[in-house]
């Protein structure tokens, strides 16, 4: 029966720990963290894409003390390029399969057949790369208020309790927002021009847990994002675009406790993902009816975000 890849590594880390093969690098284990991390990136990058969407849906920040409260639902699509990874450019010379891609996360059910083959200890061990959801988006909701403070100034609050987004993987998040109007700085123009344009910016950390071919995983992905924002307002219609940049990190967390022979392997596994970071542009439309408002808008960026939300707004 082959073993899957979280077995392997356990054997990585006990087999050092313990000191019975006296031969295995560092290096080996590093390579096998770079497959966890290609199989994982596409859940981490896209996570990144829908934390970073959806805080505003207009340029003009509240005035003092005015407020509103939106329930948002960002939905990341998955390009078909995220589905799979290149085994030789992730596995290199250790990790080997007689096929050249496999499945990541969001890809097919299917599993892989690899082989790990050192040459200088002469461990050669199969293992079975798990096979991913067949996910073709990512769906994540959360609350955001908003306040208005001085200087046209606004602060946002987004929050979503634990919450399950689909088969085996559960969600929370917690962020943090800030709007702020450039025009009032440009003396004499600023109020004449028609429109608005503010600078904002937004942190989000997510906590995900999930299950992998009986593991389970925890994933802490920190998303920053910060954008030059114009709008304009035609009776009840407001339109908006914004242009921005996105940062997202990922730590990738598993406990691995296998008894393999009667040896027991306690070691805990961390791997921290290379920071994602792109351009990002939207384009968005709000209906605003008395205190109610809907919006709706798209971001194009290497993981298109589509937005919907609906909510209270009072200036």
């Amino acid at each position: 029966m082959k073993k899957n890849l979280w077995i392997i590594l356990a054997i990585f880390s006990g087999l050092s720990s313990f000191g019975q093969i006296q031969n295995i690098l560092a290096d080996d284990i590093a390579q096998g963290e770079k497959l966890i991390e290609a199989y994982f990136t596409p859940m981490a990058e896209s996570f990144g894409a829908g934390l970073n969407s959806g805080w505003y849906n207009t340029a003009k920040p509240h005035n003092l003390g005015g407020f509103d409260l939106t329930l948002t639902l960002n939905t990341v699509i998955i390009p078909s390029s995220a589905k799979t990874f290149n085994i030789k450019a992730a596995g290199g010379d250790l990790f080997t399969s007689n096929d050249t891609e496999a499945s990541t996360i969001f890809g097919s059910a299917d599993a892989t057949t690899m082989t790990y083959n050192n040459n200088s200890t002469g461990l050669d061990v199969d293992f079975e790369m798990p096979g991913g959801f067949k996910t073709p988006a990512i769906p994540l909701p959360m609350i955001q208020a908003g306040i208005g403070l001085i200087k046209n100034t606004a602060i946002d609050i987004r929050y979503m309790p634990m919450l399950n987004v689909g088969n085996n993987i559960n969600v929370n998040l917690f962020g943090v927002g800030v709007k702020h109007d450039l025009l009032q700085w440009v003396p004499g123009i600023g109020n004449a021009i028609p429109m608005s344009l503010s600078l904002q910016g937004g942190y989000t950390s997510l906590n995900t847990e999930l299950k992998i071919a009986g593991q389970k995983i925890s994933l802490k992905t920190k998303a920053t994002t910060i954008n030059l924002v114009a709008s304009k307002k035609i009776l009840m219609i407001t339109g908006y675009i914004g242009l921005g940049y996105n940062s997202a990190s990922t730590t990738f967390m598993t406990d691995a406790n296998f008894d393999l022979d009667r040896i027991q392997f306690e070691e805990k596994l961390e791997v921290d993902f290379v920071s994602n970071k792109n351009l990002r542009k939207n384009i968005g439309l709000r209906l605003n009816m008395t205190l109610i408002t809907i919006q709706a808008d798209y971001t194009f960026s290497e993981y298109p975000t589509a937005t919907l939300g609906i909510g209270i707004s009072l200036r």
